[in-house]
């Protein structure tokens, strides 16, 4: 599910092996997002405490097709005294990574705001979101056209192209394939990017 997908990019095409991408990992309080860190990082589950600032990390990520990119992750915390901070971490970001929480429905509406509020900012204008659907594991989580529904993510306009994976960020499911879309985005938004230089 997601949009800004249409035309497949070679993974590693028109980047250098040696620069790190920037990305921001978001969402409201114990959504989840030190967990996804950490799985990316270790491939374990690491017990986490709530983010009381932000968690920074450079891994080397494999992609599906034997190669790998380094990116540097920042997972800051989701209390709303520590919202208002995250359009500090997304200047300049290459992608943001988006957690909720999939069995909490009565926050999906604050999570929506949050997004929102994040994706309009201008300097974000066009940055990929990878919109991880965390806890699927579970009984009671929503499906992700409900969650896709509640965040309204078809709203987010043709400007901010975004990917919804479903995962279990303690046992590592859908991770790896949520960053893999989050990394063609990434490119494919180089790409225009740099074409749109080459018109001026």
């Amino acid at each position: 599910m997601g949009n800004g997908l249409s035309e497949q990019t070679p993974i590693l095409s028109g980047m250098s092996p040696f620069q790190a991408l920037h990305i921001v990992i978001l969402g409201l309080d114990c959504a989840g997002k030190t967990t996804v860190l950490y799985r990316l990082q270790f491939n374990e589950f690491v017990n986490t405490v709530p983010t009381k600032g932000f968690n920074t990390e450079k891994i080397k990520v494999p992609l599906g097709n034997s190669k790998s990119v380094t990116i540097h992750f920042w997972d800051v915390g989701g209390q709303e005294k520590l919202r208002p901070l995250w359009k500090s971490y997304t200047r300049c970001t290459d992608g943001i990574v988006f957690v909720v929480d999939s069995v909490d429905a009565e926050r999906m509406e604050e999570a929506k705001t949050e997004l929102y509020k994040i994706t309009k900012i201008s300097e974000n204008q066009g940055v990929p979101v990878l919109v991880v659907a965390n806890k699927q594991d579970l009984r009671n989580s929503l499906s992700l056209a409900e969650i896709e529904k509640l965040l309204a993510l078809n709203e987010l306009g043709s400007s901010t192209p975004w990917h919804l994976q479903p995962t279990c960020a303690i046992i590592g499911d859908g991770l790896r394939e949520g960053i893999e879309k989050l990394h063609e985005m990434i490119l494919k938004r180089r790409k225009m990017l740099r074409q749109q230089k080459k018109k001026r």
